[in-house]
C-alpha cells in the first residue's frame, strides 16, 4: 500500500476527516476541501490510488480538533512590543510564557507533529460549546491556531523532500480550558434582517435565501477570517445584484450590519463590501429554474 494512502487511512481511522493536498505541497488539491473531507476508506483509496504522491490534509473543524501551530522562525516579521522579552525566540517560548502568565503547566502531554521547518503542531480535542476558529497570532506571536475553517498538513506528508512526523505520544488531550478561554469567539449578535428579507423576497425567494446564507456566513466568521469571508459574501451577492435579483443598497446594508456585528472596522468593511460587489457584478448569477414561487 502506498505510504501516503496508509497515512490518510490511519488518520481517518481516528475519525479525522482527511482530504488530498497537492503532491509535495501544503495547498489543497481539491476545491471545497472542508465540506469534502472524509473518513470513508473507499473514497480515500480512490483519491490516493489515482495519485499516490498526494499529501494528506486534516480538516480541523469537522474533525473536532484544535491544533496549536508553534513556529520556530519569525520569517522576518516584526516582534510585537508585548513579546519583546528576554528568552522569547520562537512559538514554544511564547506558549511557555503564556502558560507561566496564567499559572498553568505547558500542555505537552498530547499528540504532536514535527514539521519539516522544525515547528510543532500540538493536537487537542475541541471543547464542546466553545466557538474556536482558525486564527493567526491571536494566541501569541509565532503561534497560529488551526480550528474551524482551517486544516493542518498531516503526519506522513512530504514537503520539499522532508516528512511531517508524529511524536511518540499517541493520545490527543482536551484543549486546556485557559487556552480555550483565550480563543473562544462569542456568537455575534444577529442583526434583524426581517424587513430586508421581506422586501427581497417579494422579488426573488432565491435571492432572499442567498442573502440570508451569506449574512450567516459572515456572522459565523472568526478573527483572522472575517474580512475574507465578507469579501466572498459580497462577491456572491454582487452576482445577484447584477442579475437584477437583489437591490444594491439592501445588499450593502445587510453586509455592513453583519460586518459590524463581528467587529470589523467600518472603513475596512466598506472597502471590502464595495470591492466584492464590484467583482461579483462582472459575473451575474441568475436563479435556478424552478427555484421561484409560481
Amino acid at each position: 500500500m502506498p505510504e501516503l494512502l496508509r497515512a490518510a487511512l490511519g488518520h481517518a481511522a481516528r475519525e479525522w476527516r482527511v482530504f488530498p493536498l497537492r503532491a509535495g505541497d501544503k495547498r489543497p488539491a481539491i476545491k471545497n476541501w472542508e465540506a469534502r473531507a472524509t473518513t470513508d476508506p473507499a473514497r480515500i483509496r480512490r483519491a490516493w490510488l489515482r495519485d499516490p504522491r498526494l499529501n494528506v490534509g486534516i480538516a480541523c473543524g469537522p474533525s473536532g480538533l484544535v491544533v496549536i501551530d508553534l513556529d520556530t522562525s519569525d520569517h522576518g516579521s516584526v516582534r510585537p512590543a508585548e513579546w519583546d522579552r528576554p528568552g522569547i525566540r520562537d512559538g514554544v517560548d511564547v506558549l511557555a510564557a503564556l502558560a507561566a502568565d496564567h499559572d498553568e503547566p505547558l500542555p505537552w502531554d498530547t499528540l504532536s507533529t514535527q514539521t519539516p521547518s522544525g515547528g510543532e503542531h500540538l493536537y487537542f480535542t475541541a471543547p464542546a460549546g466553545c466557538r474556536i476558529r482558525n486564527s493567526a497570532g491571536r494566541l501569541g506571536w509565532l503561534i497560529d491556531v488551526r480550528a474551524a475553517g482551517g486544516y493542518v498538513v498531516a503526519a506522513g506528508s512530504v514537503v520539499r523532500g522532508r516528512r511531517y512526523r508524529s511524536s511518540e505520544h499517541d493520545e490527543v488531550a482536551p484543549l486546556p480550558p485557559w487556552i480555550a478561554e483565550l480563543l473562544h469567539d462569542p456568537p455575534a449578535p444577529r442583526p434583524d434582517l426581517g424587513p430586508v428579507l421581506e422586501i427581497v423576497g417579494r422579488r426573488s425567494q432565491y435571492a432572499a435565501a442567498a442573502l440570508r446564507g451569506e449574512v450567516d456566513r459572515v456572522l459565523a466568521s472568526g478573527r483572522g477570517s472575517r474580512n475574507s469571508t465578507l469579501n466572498k459574501a459580497a462577491f456572491a451577492l454582487g452576482q445577484l445584484v447584477a442579475a437584477g435579483l437583489l437591490p444594491d443598497g439592501l445588499a450593502r446594508s445587510a453586509l455592513a450590519e453583519a460586518s459590524a456585528a463581528v467587529g470589523l472596522p467600518a472603513s475596512e468593511a466598506d472597502r471590502t463590501i464595495r470591492s466584492g460587489l464590484t467583482a461579483g457584478a462582472r459575473q451575474p448569477r441568475t436563479a435556478p429554474i424552478g427555484s421561484e414561487r409560481p
